[in-house]
């Protein structure tokens, strides 16, 4: 019998299928697809798989401890000025790739990684406090929301920046024989997943490296809902917090096994996840149920709705030239006509490009019924405010 549980094939990319397949290393490995996955680098986004010896660096990804995080406030949502309040979210927090903290905050996990087991860790240090409290670009954001009781949220999704994929790019390059900071080249999506023996130094020394970047990644979106909730005037009431690119050591059907999510949400009975939809639609809350299906699943669920249209079918091809993005080709997103929808729908965007449109995402509804049974919704929040980097935010700071 085989030893994959897939949620929602109808609506997955075939080749996302395949590629978690070929994931499988042993007749002791266990895999799960949730039904938001799309196809990846070595392993498929949404694709979940436990091993009993291996330690899966294509599993976790570039982008370390990638996670949500979500916030129930004490204020009610029709009580603030969402324009004002999300001009000042995009004032005082960072958004783009490489782009520094406009002010620098102190915190604990900077004395952790002063002492970093692996070492080279340890000259990351700048990098880190300059980017502590940033978000990044891409899918990255930081939204509010109103939910069904009229109470707002704060949502937030993003990892562990510069260090984190300084870290991924260093153990790649100790993969192929190389010195940590050499070059060494990424491969293709369908090169075999890069996995290291669990008990052997490389593959130790990148479950602490890892967990060092996870602990960044927590401690970054604490930061950004701090800050959210400072320019609100509020207190946080309730909170949410998983990672989805990471590793955890489990136990499933009575073994311990190393179990890597790869934009999959952790869901065990009682857990509690935020998923976050698209800039125009409902996200929601979530929390695991114990059943035969989530057993199976390895106690996985969605990270978000799933792409269906890539960032260069929707936007067109681009590239940077003296310091401005220069368009090569057209996009299929008529992006300032979702920006008048969303303007009459009352969301207050900030940044955002034709990429992150809803059109290039499944509904989200539609997804989480594939998974019906094994999780159950919480809470549904409405967007109100939405902060994502902008496409032509050029920053010449780098990782």
């Amino acid at each position: 019998m085989e030893k994959l549980k897939i949620f929602g094939e109808p609506i997955i990319d075939p080749n996302a299928i395949s590629q978690i397949r070929r994931c499988i290393n042993g007749p002791d490995d266990h895999a799960a697809l949730t039904a938001d996955a799309h196809y990846g680098y070595g392993h498929p986004i949404g694709g979940v798989v436990a091993y009993a010896s291996k330690i899966s660096l294509s599993g976790v990804g570039f982008d370390i401890a990638c996670g949500n995080k979500a916030c129930q406030t004490n204020i009610r949502a029709a009580d603030i000025d969402a324009e004002k309040v999300m001009d000042e979210v995009f004032r005082q927090i960072g958004f783009g790739i490489g782009r520094p903290n406009p002010k620098p905050v102190d915190h604990p996990v900077f004395d952790d990684i002063a002492r970093a087991a692996f070492v080279p860790q340890r000259a990351m240090m700048k990098l880190a406090m300059d980017q502590l409290g940033t978000v990044g670009s891409g899918n990255h954001f930081v939204d509010l929301f109103e939910d069904e009781a009229g109470w707002l949220w704060i949502g937030v999704h993003f990892g562990s920046r510069g260090l984190g994929h300084k870290t991924t790019m260093g153990f790649i390059a100790l993969s192929k024989g190389k010195k940590f900071d050499e070059q060494a080249p990424e491969g293709g999506m369908d090169a075999p997943p890069i996995l290291f023996d669990a008990s052997s130094p490389l593959g130790q020394d990148y479950l602490a490296a890892m967990r060092l970047a996870g602990q960044y990644a927590y401690a970054g979106r604490d930061v950004v809902v701090g800050k959210v909730l400072e320019i609100l005037g509020a207190k946080p009431v309730f909170e949410v917090h998983n990672h989805h690119n990471f590793l955890w050591e489990e136990e499933h059907f009575g073994k311990k096994l190393y179990v890597v999510r790869k934009g999959a949400t952790p869901a065990f009975p009682g857990q509690y996840g935020f998923v976050g939809a698209n800039m125009g639609d409902t996200s929601v809350i979530i929390r695991g149920i114990e059943g035969e299906q989530s057993r199976e699943g390895l106690y996985s669920t969605v990270h978000g709705a799933g792409r269906v249209m890539s960032r260069t079918q929707a936007a067109g091809k681009k590239r940077w030239r003296n310091g401005k993005i220069e368009y090569l080709s057209k996009g299929l997103v008529d992006w300032p006509q979702w920006k008048k929808i969303l303007k009459n729908k009352r969301i207050a965007l900030r940044g955002g490009g034709p990429d992150e449109s809803p059109e290039c995402y499944k509904k989200l509804n539609a997804v989480l019924e594939y998974h019906e049974g094994t999780i159950e919704v919480t809470h549904r929040l409405l967007p109100i405010g939405v902060a994502m980097a902008a496409p032509d935010m050029y920053d010449p700071y780098k990782d």
